[in-house]
């Protein structure tokens, strides 16, 4: 390895299964020191297990790298302000934040309940905030103190949040509520040394074996598994380092070999009356406006 991330402090939630493991293994492989946060629930949310997060942390450790287990909930104030607390106890500083830690409560919207919409949003656009502000509010101090770091935020979307999924109202808006927020984090936050980026990432996970069909299975015969949780890492060690300096307010899909820049909402036809329309009129105009328009991408499972 390259050692791009050498003697740099990282923290990654949900860090225990799937991407955030992929995404703590590649950072150690970088020389980076890494908090492994895990509250270890199962896929809908339910159960605490200090296991997952415990194995990854000696995981690194016996590949000759750095890190410590963190079984803390981050979608609670103390939880996540516990994080951080622990990267600087442990090793006197926090360069990079991979907030990634979800679940799921798939209902079509007739079905989901006030418990699973909740929930959902806690864990992902909740989880998201809270590690995030307290974060943010250690890093606006060093700069304040004149000790302006190179951190570094990296927050997961999906492609859920970019389109919307059917049966997947609770996480599409979760996710589509983590990119307003790395927008607005990465504007906030640019004047203190940190940069904010969000990816959409597909891979092979518990929280995908219900999305993606039986192609998703890893070969078999040694060719490239275009669907492991590994590929995507690399793009967030790269966000997660000095190296991707100047680049703030992004979101990346990242999938097999491919990585996209998304390019979000930006004006498209445009009419003005300079004065009110009439219902009719602005009927019409819209309808026309709507025929010079690039018709929108599916939402996902909508056939």
């Amino acid at each position: 390895m390259s050692g791009l991330c050498t003697d740099r402090v990282v923290a990654v939630t949900g860090a225990g299964r799937g991407l955030g493991r992929a995404h703590a293994l590649a950072f150690a492989a970088e020389g980076a020191k890494v908090v492994v946060n895990d509250l270890g629930v199962g896929l809908d949310g339910t159960g605490e297990a200090t296991g997952p997060a415990q194995q990854v942390a000696e995981e690194i450790r016996a590949r000759g790298g750095t890190a410590l287990a963190h079984t803390g909930d981050i979608a609670s104030a103390d939880g996540a302000a516990s994080l951080v607390r622990a990267a600087l106890d442990a090793y006197g500083r926090l360069d990079t934040l991979v907030n990634n830690a979800g679940f799921l409560r798939d209902r079509m919207l007739v079905n989901l309940g006030d418990d699973d919409w909740d929930a959902v949003m806690r864990v992902h656009l909740k989880g998201h905030f809270l590690a995030l502000r307290h974060a943010a509010a250690h890093w606006r101090a060093e700069a304040k103190a004149g000790r302006t770091p190179e951190a570094r935020v990296i927050n997961t979307s999906s492609g859920a949040g970019l389109l919307g999924s059917v049966g997947q109202g609770n996480y599409s808006a979760a996710k589509a509520g983590i990119i307003g927020l790395t927008l607005v984090a990465a504007a906030e936050m640019r004047r203190y040394g940190v940069q904010v980026n969000a990816i959409a990432p597909a891979a092979r996970t518990r929280m995908t074996e219900r999305t993606f069909s039986d192609t998703m299975a890893a070969p078999g015969d040694g060719t490239f598994d275009a669907m492991a949780p590994e590929n995507v890492s690399p793009l967030v060690v790269w966000l997660g380092a000095t190296a991707s300096a100047g680049v703030t307010g992004r979101v990346f899909e990242a999938e097999g070999g491919r990585i996209t820049v998304m390019e979000g909402w930006r004006p498209g036809p445009t009419a003005d009356k300079n004065a009110r329309w009439s219902p009719a009129e602005a009927g019409a105009t819209a309808l026309k406006l709507l025929a010079e328009a690039e018709p929108p991408q599916p939402v996902y499972g909508a056939g």
